[in-house]
């Protein structure tokens, strides 16, 4: 490695260092503060790396290796299941972007190829921020968490035959035939690498690798993998960002996904910084000072004009007017495939290097803007959702055909409202079906609810946040609503809905961080389960049980902690005593098994003989005697040779009579 490149390195790693920084104390979202760092760093900056082909390198291996972390955790099976999203959601996004960026170009005096690959640059969403904005807000499984990720991998897949089709574009005509027909080859290329590697090549390669235990093999190979199939990709004149999403959607696949996504999240962040940091670098201060206006305007331009198609295509493939808006809002930006397209439109000619850097810097723009749309996303939805708007439109336009909603509940009828039918909400279901409570399940996934009801369920589609939705589940009849979602802003508003319809319905939350419990207690609910302190709750009662505490104090224990709030958790100050004196039942008491051998001078003696109990102050509990079991023993039972002793007493004493059963020990 050269030493410019290097030092250029060494730079980048400080300035992610310093930025983080200064963001996480200034509270300032850190993609903001990474990319103004890298502006201020760049060439055209303080000039502390000014090497444009190195910046450009730096950028390549930084969306190379997010990219791949981004395919780590997603997977084929995922993507089949948003496929309505997926295709429909992102079809109508791409093609109706494209086509209103083409036509406003034309309009403005702007060449036919160039209006349309312009629009194809638009189109393009940042999958990056997306995901990292969303999983900051706990967001991430949330309905607005997979219709963002649906839409922007089908906007990433497209890139491909967006970047095959510049040949096209550049008057080319008298090889479309040839051209198109490389297309299908190599789209058919990469599927069958897909397919084949996810099904055969990686699980063997990785089964391999994981038969030596090393770490560092694995965490190489894993890396490796990512490297070649990028490369490969790169030599069919793919983008190796493709090509790095499609080895990790290749080791999703495999039974090694979770260590290998576990081995490279440590370095996510690191990935993170890189990225966001090179791209800022690629920015022409001086070129962004001379048009200000026209690059600050285009990009907000830009940005609610995706805001605008992004929720109208949601809204017709049949998701909720909220999700829309806040789908809208988190992809509203221009991803990292644009520098893809930039980058070979401008190699080819067919943009001027004076468009690419105007591109370039509304793109840089565009991702500025999307930490601070997200924070305003959830009070614009809360806004428009109090406007007067009509409860189809509110739930969306798409016909459900083939689904009965089942009728509303009896008053009286003392039911179950159940919120999300996920692993949390079907466990509940199956808990009132066998406790015979009626039960309703309220969920936003139609083919879920097409399917469930062939089977027979109490199902319904909606969005539970809206009161009709509610008021046709029976709120004002129920006597309990559980809400098991995954989305916090979701959960809220359900809580804050639920409260008003019905002020007697017993309201229990689930959430997966213990800074919502508070805010959802104050909207309502009655009891909150943070799935962080609930996991700590059962840690510890299984080591109570351990330490011989009576059930019915960890029970009461437990209760205690439960009934405040988890205030004993969160309160960990030196000095305070909560939930009784436990101290007494953990007094260093051991419980321990101990073998006869055929030495041992007890041998072949009843427990009454040795006098145990007195002499050696322990007491046998249970004896094991080959598959069998004596509990309680009295003073008559004999020990054999052989048998297993459990023993309870102060581990000294304990250990003292171990020696005497085994003296060869």
């Amino acid at each position: 490695m050269s030493e410019p490149l290097l030092s250029n390195m060494v730079v980048v790693f400080a300035l992610a260092v310093v930025s983080l920084f200064v963001c996480i104390r200034l509270k300032i979202p850190t993609i903001v503060g990474l990319l103004l760092v890298g502006v201020l760093a760049g060439p055209s900056g303080l000039g502390l790396i000014n090497v444009s082909k190195e910046v450009e390198a730096i950028a390549d291996i930084g969306v190379v290796l997010l990219l791949f972390t981004i395919g780590l955790e997603f997977s084929l099976k995922k993507l089949l299941r948003a496929r309505r999203t997926v295709l429909l959601g992102g079809s109508l996004q791409v093609l109706i972007t494209t086509a209103t960026v083409y036509f406003a170009a034309v309009c403005a005096g702007i060449s036919g190829a160039e209006s349309l690959f312009a629009g194809f640059i638009i189109s393009m969403s940042s999958t990056a921020i997306a995901m990292r904005l969303l999983e900051e807000r706990g967001e991430i499984d949330g309905p607005a968490g997979v219709s963002s990720l649906a839409i922007s991998l089908f906007q990433d897949i497209m890139s491909v035959p967006m970047v095959l089709s510049i040949p096209l574009l550049m008057g080319i005509e008298g090889n479309a035939g040839s051209h198109l027909g490389v297309f299908f080859l190599k789209t058919s290329a990469i599927i069958v690498l897909v397919l084949l590697g996810a099904r055969w090549l990686v699980p063997q390669v990785l089964y391999q690798v994981t038969r030596t235990r090393s770490r560092e093999l694995f965490l190489l190979s894993v890396l490796g993998l990512c490297g070649a199939i990028a490369w490969l990709t790169s030599r069919v004149d793919l983008s190796l960002a493709l090509g790095a999403f499609l080895a990790g959607l290749i080791i999703s696949e495999s039974e090694y996904s979770h260590q290998a996504l576990g081995s490279i999240l440590p370095f996510r962040d690191v990935f993170t910084g890189f990225f966001f940091i090179s791209v800022g670098m690629l920015l022409d201060v001086n070129y962004f000072l001379q048009h200000p206006f026209s690059i600050g305007s285009l990009a907000l331009g830009v940005v609610i004009l995706k805001i605008i198609i992004i929720l109208a295509a949601c809204t017709l493939i049949g998701l909720p007017l909220s999700t829309g808006i806040m789908t809208g809002f988190a992809i509203s930006n221009i991803g990292e495939f644009s520098f893809v397209l930039i980058r070979a439109g401008s190699s080819s000619g067919l943009l001027s290097d004076e468009t690419s850097q105007f591109f370039l810097a509304v793109t840089v723009i565009s991702m500025i803007l999307a930490p601070f749309l997200m924070g305003a996303s959830n009070r614009v939805t809360g806004f428009i959702g109090r406007l007067p708007l009509p409860d189809k439109l509110r739930a969306g336009l798409f016909s459900l055909s083939g689904i009965e909603f089942p009728s509303t509940f009896e008053e009286g009828k003392s039911h179950i409202i159940i919120v999300g039918y996920g692993i949390n909400g079907r466990n509940v279901a199956r808990a009132a079906s066998i406790a015979g409570i009626p039960y309703i399940i309220i969920e936003m996934n139609p083919d879920t609810v097409r399917r469930e009801q062939r089977n027979g369920e109490h199902i319904i589609f909606g969005n539970a946040d809206q009161e009709a939705v509610l008021a046709h589940a029976g709120i004002t009849a129920a006597r309990v609503i559980v809400i098991a979602i995954a989305d916090p802003a979701a959960t809220r508003q359900v809580t804050a809905v639920a409260r008003k319809a019905n002020q007697d319905i017993y309201i229990i939350a689930r959430t997966r961080y213990v800074q919502e419990v508070q805010p959802l207690f104050r909207l309502g609910a009655n009891e909150v389960i943070p799935e962080e302190f609930e996991t700590s709750v059962e840690i510890f009662t299984r080591v109570l049980r351990k330490y011989l505490v009576p059930l019915d104090e960890i029970r009461r224990f437990v209760g205690e902690i439960r009934s405040g709030g988890y205030e004993l958790l969160r309160d960990m100050r030196d000095g305070a005593r909560s939930c009784g004196d436990l101290s007494c039942y953990l007094a260093g008491e051991d419980v321990a098994a101990l073998k006869v051998s055929g030495a041992s001078a007890f041998a072949g003696k009843s427990l009454a003989e040795i006098n145990m109990r007195r002499s050696y102050e322990v007491a046998v509990v249970a004896v094991r005697r080959g598959a069998s079991i004596i509990s309680n023993p009295d003073g008559d039972t004999r020990i054999l040779a052989g048998d297993i002793l459990v023993a309870f007493g102060q581990p000294d004493r304990v250990e003292a009579l171990a020696g005497l059963l085994n003296p060869e020990k």
